[in-house]
């Protein structure tokens, strides 16, 4: 009589993933061939199809599977009183992901996908986001949220990517601290925050705390976000005081 695999799909996946993140390990993304991949994990190419619909799906589910314990540490540390020390810290746990990891992450940040991202990566954001919004909340933040978000993200990512394709015994050791700290200066402002902060840096911190209040109507908060914002995009605060002398 003819064996049946009985394995719930469930049981398929991991199997398929945990072997498809062995061989990235192991010989880098061109190692997870669908042939190789389903030897591995001892299934037909057909249930890799099933389950992940094509090589990019399965792709995307490694690098989901390899990320989830960064997440998972990155998310579990308790935050301090200093947001921006947080965000250091955050910098510095991502390029070391990236290069502890180099294959995984160049299949998170490297692959050429116009106007897509991975789901591991859309995460990695979320992380970013709450971050930078902290440091909004603590009036430390200079720059609108969307734009520290995505300069610090461009800004890893790119160092972990350069690091990632020099040879280890050529890498410049001062390289990650000096974009971190460049890009930190650019959109944070000194603490403790100044008693009269300029109006960009005030709307910064006012548009990160809006949602605590319930004090206006909807289209109330839609306005006061949207006149916050255009401050906010200003491109330098405005001195009011002059010198008359």
């Amino acid at each position: 009589m003819e064996n049946v695999d009985v394995t719930p799909p469930d049981g398929h996946r991991e199997r398929i993933v945990t072997a498809a993140s062995r061989l990235l390990a192991e010989g880098g993304p061109e190692a997870v061939s669908t042939r190789a991949v389903s030897a591995a994990a001892g299934v037909q190419p057909p249930t890799i199809y099933r389950l992940f619909g094509d090589k990019e799906g399965l792709l995307d589910a490694v690098v989901a599977h390899g990320f989830t314990a960064y997440l998972t540490s990155k998310t579990a540390r308790e935050p301090t009183d200093d947001p921006v020390e947080d965000l250091r810290t955050g910098w510095d746990l991502h390029v070391g992901l990236g290069l502890a990891n180099p294959a995984l992450y160049t299949l998170m940040y490297g692959r050429y996908r116009p106007g897509t991202s991975s789901p591991a990566a859309v995460a990695a954001f979320a992380v970013l986001a709450r971050h930078i919004r902290r440091v909004a909340e603590a009036g430390r933040l200079a720059v609108p949220e969307d734009r520290a978000a995505a300069l610090v993200h461009a800004a890893g990512s790119g160092t972990t990517l350069t690091l990632i394709a020099t040879p280890a015994d050529r890498r410049d050791p001062e390289l990650s601290r000096t974009a971190r700290e460049a890009v930190i200066a650019a959109i944070t402002t000194d603490a403790p925050a100044t008693a009269a902060p300029g109006p960009v840096a005030a709307a910064v911190t006012l548009r990160a705390v809006l949602p605590r209040t319930d004090a206006l109507t909807a289209p109330e908060r839609g306005l006061m976000e949207a006149w916050l914002d255009r401050i906010a995009d200003s491109d330098t605060d405005t001195d009011t005081d002059t010198d008359t002398d």
